[in-house]
């Protein structure tokens, strides 16, 4: 039987120059379920990530992937695992086709089967709003659309773990909204890691919410329960949420 955490991290820490970015972080990532990530900026989230991505090596501490210690493992060896990422900046290939862009990533997974990493591509293109611009050139597209296509580059990965890195960084209200329908509706069949400053955007998404302050842990919980967490609260919901 599947364990209930896809993903943990026991005492996961990264020190530059004798600063700690992240200090002994405990985390666990429910399998099936949107889990937020939020704190204000220097608060270790995107050093945080790239040690769980393998971007990033740690100064000490390990990760866990579906029960097995990836902590040595580079990062084209932990994409191999199933685990996909966005990152803060847009990342298409401009020159190409948005078929053309989520075929190649599909490529990564199913080989050189053309016809499959075609359907494949068209099935993804699908399903995140953008098969009627299929053949329509990536750098043509708007910044939100962009976007969009970035999570259509991760999903053709078929990935257990998806990290999504500040997704609505930029994005207009409306397609801000769009974003949130799309995560929801992706909500069940893949674990989803959401590194977001939108609060409204995380308590519409979110089934759990991890908060890091000054590189630490600050609380975990259920939305609700963050929104009464006094040290939340105090930190954050007082004044402005920003992550």
């Amino acid at each position: 039987m599947a364990s209930v955490n896809i993903l943990s991290t026991k005492g996961l820490t990264k020190t530059y120059g004798g600063i700690d970015a992240n200090m002994d972080v405990d985390f666990e990532l429910q399998r099936g379920k949107v889990t937020a990530l939020i704190g204000p900026n220097g608060a270790g989230k995107s050093t945080f990530v790239g040690m769980i991505c393998g971007r990033i090596s740690a100064t000490r501490g390990e990760v866990f992937f579906e029960d097995q210690n990836i902590s040595s493992m580079p990062a084209h060896k932990r994409i191999q695992l199933g685990i996909a990422y966005t990152f803060q900046i847009t990342s298409v290939y401009a020159g190409l086709t948005l078929l053309e862009n989520t075929a190649i990533s599909a490529r990564r997974r199913l080989g050189k089967d053309n016809v499959a990493v075609n359907a494949k591509a068209l099935e993804v293109l699908e399903r995140v709003g953008l098969a009627d611009r299929a053949h329509q050139i990536a750098g043509d597209l708007s910044y939100g659309h962009q976007r969009v296509l970035e999570i259509a580059l991760g999903l053709a990965q078929d990935p257990v773990l998806f990290i999504l890195d500040e997704p609505t960084q930029g994005l207009a209200e409306t397609e801000i909204d769009d974003f949130v329908d799309l995560i929801n509706a992706l909500s069940g069949d893949t674990t989803i890691l959401l590194i977001e400053h939108n609060m409204d955007v995380v308590m519409r998404t979110a089934d759990q919410i991890t908060v890091l302050e000054f590189g630490k842990t600050l609380a975990s919980g259920t939305p609700s329960e963050i929104h009464n967490n006094q040290a939340v609260q105090a930190a954050y919901l007082g004044t402005a949420v920003d992550a």
